[in-house]
């Protein structure tokens, strides 16, 4: 990594999706809710346009995929988390600790397996993709249930918050096998491990 794919614009785009992060919260704590909002949707709006700069402009870097997932799962789960802290009836615990869970999981056994097989490949499947955006889309209905709070928002709220337990489920047992047949065909494991033998070595 050097200084370049700090600077590129889509790198750059990433970055500033993190430094959003502190002044959300801030504005959630603080019951300021429409600069809470306004702030997530222009998060969200940079999460989209650094993966489109990246690949019209060819700066698609190393940096990059490492730093975009961790910036998403960053923002993801710390609203999740003071969502249910500051507003338990809208965001209920059981959905943030799933989401945190799974999270944590994913970048620590993607540290892990760098470390120990060199694997770098860990772009989303589909079924992450669909967690990522029922996630997306739980916290900014939940946020704009706080600043225009009607029904139908309320029940588009519940309908993404069951959507991101499902998809959060299914996306880390899709990803659990990605691993084991990545570590498979790097020659790391022989072709006889089970799924609950790698589990236990994992």
């Amino acid at each position: 990594m050097n200084l370049r794919q700090i600077l590129t614009a889509p790198n750059q785009l990433t970055l500033l999706r993190m430094i959003f992060l502190p002044f959300i919260v801030i504005n959630v704590v603080s019951h300021h809710y429409v600069w809470a909002l306004v702030l997530f949707v222009l998060a969200g709006m940079s999460d989209g346009l650094d993966g489109l700069l990246a690949r019209r402009l060819h700066q698609q870097t190393q940096l990059g995929q490492y730093l975009d997932p961790i910036a998403d799962k960053l923002l993801m789960s710390t609203m999740f988390l003071v969502l249910s802290i500051e507003h338990r009836a809208l965001v209920p615990w059981k959905y943030t600790v799933v989401v945190f869970s799974r999270d944590i999981s994913i970048l620590l056994v993607s540290g892990v397996l760098f470390m120990i097989a060199g694997l770098k490949d860990f772009r989303p499947s589909v079924f992450g993709k669909a967690n990522t955006c029922a996630q997306v889309a739980a916290i900014f209905f939940a946020l704009l249930l706080l600043v225009m709070p009607v029904v139908w928002v309320a029940i588009t709220l519940k309908f993404f918050l069951r959507a991101t337990f499902v998809f959060t489920i299914l996306s880390a047992v899709h990803y659990a096998f990605l691993v084991q047949h990545r570590l498979r065909a790097h020659g790391q494991l022989p072709e006889a491990t089970s799924f609950g033998d790698t589990a236990k070595h994992v």
